[in-house]
């Protein structure tokens, strides 16, 4: 009898393969567009405006880097009111549309309903028209004898906004009041689509276990909503505070002469004065302003998951 054995199983002889270097770079490579999008038409005129900033000339004779670093301290002093006022209006109408987003925002995501989609719709309608076009639409609401100011004057309520340098007498148009309201209407869209993100990633159980617990209403908005949500509210005042602070197209349409911010400071000293170092300038202080305030803003916060 002859027994037959059996060969043992052979080692496997494949080995893993490495992946391919082209694969490897396929992510660097769908960067690529972005990055370059990016460079041309963002660090590219940065850098061009930073010389421009540091220049001396004028437009006849040709502007000239000097690394005239004087013109920031001139700029600063010549026109801090308009900085300041920038600051402020841009704070009154984040800290509305905080106010108002708020409630709206809550609404959609939990008691909207099958009508939630209609009230987005109605939400974002606004961009259906032109920035432009809605603001001056706003020239007709706020015109004198028009129905706000015959509210207003009903209510004794423009006694109050005189008294706090918002309006001058009977008068709403071309005064600080109209331009934080300009700037309320155009940005309020960015402050509710944020808020109504976060909200309606909560977890509705969460709200049921707080009322297990015999918590109120108002300690579950306090204890529950309202830190879960401050990702939107943090989202939304950034993304309202920012534009607004370098906005010139409400100023100049619903304001006057005496509620000019810094965005028309810029755009005067570019298209009519023709000092292109002192606009650039402008331009990097006030950027350099808005990102100071924006890391303090975040880091109070106290949260940096941003929808």
């Amino acid at each position: 009898m002859s027994t037959l054995t059996e060969a043992p199983p052979e080692a496997p002889t494949d080995t893993p393969r490495r992946p391919r270097r082209r694969g490897r770079l396929v992510p660097y490579w769908l960067l690529l567009p972005g990055i370059l999008w990016l460079v041309v038409f963002f660090a590219l005129p940065m850098v061009y405006q930073a010389s421009t900033s540091v220049q001396e000339g004028s437009l006849e004779d040709g502007f000239k880097v000097t690394w005239h670093f004087a013109t920031y301290w001139d700029a600063l002093g010549d026109y801090y009111p308009q900085f300041l006022r920038s600051v402020l209006y841009a704070g009154c109408a984040t800290a509305l549309c905080l106010l108002l987003g708020y409630p709206l925002a809550y609404l959609i995501a939990f008691r909207a309903g099958r009508w939630r989609n209609v009230v987005l719709v109605l939400v974002i309608a606004p961009f259906f028209t032109s920035f432009l076009i809605r603001t001056l639409a706003w020239k007709t609401i706020l015109a004198d004898g028009g129905p706000v100011v015959g509210a207003l004057n009903t209510l004794h309520l423009l006694d109050v906004t005189t008294w706090l340098g918002m309006t001058e007498g009977d008068r709403v148009l071309a005064t600080p009041l109209a331009v934080v309201c300009g700037l309320t209407y155009n940005f309020l869209p960015f402050m509710i689509l944020p808020l109504y993100t976060s909200l309606e990633r909560i977890d509705g159980r969460l709200h049921e276990a707080a009322g297990d617990l015999y918590a109120s209403p108002a300690t579950t908005f306090r204890k529950v909503t309202f830190p879960l949500s401050m990702p939107g509210v943090v989202s939304g005042t950034l993304l309202t505070f920012i534009p607004a602070a370098g906005d010139y197209v409400n100023a100049d349409l619903l304001g006057s002469t005496d509620t000019r911010m810094v965005g028309n400071v810029i755009q005067t000293q570019f298209l009519r004065i023709l000092d292109y170092p002192t606009a650039a300038a402008l331009s990097f202080i006030l950027m350099a302003a808005i990102l100071l305030m924006v890391t303090f803003y975040i880091r109070r916060a106290g949260t940096e998951d941003l929808v």
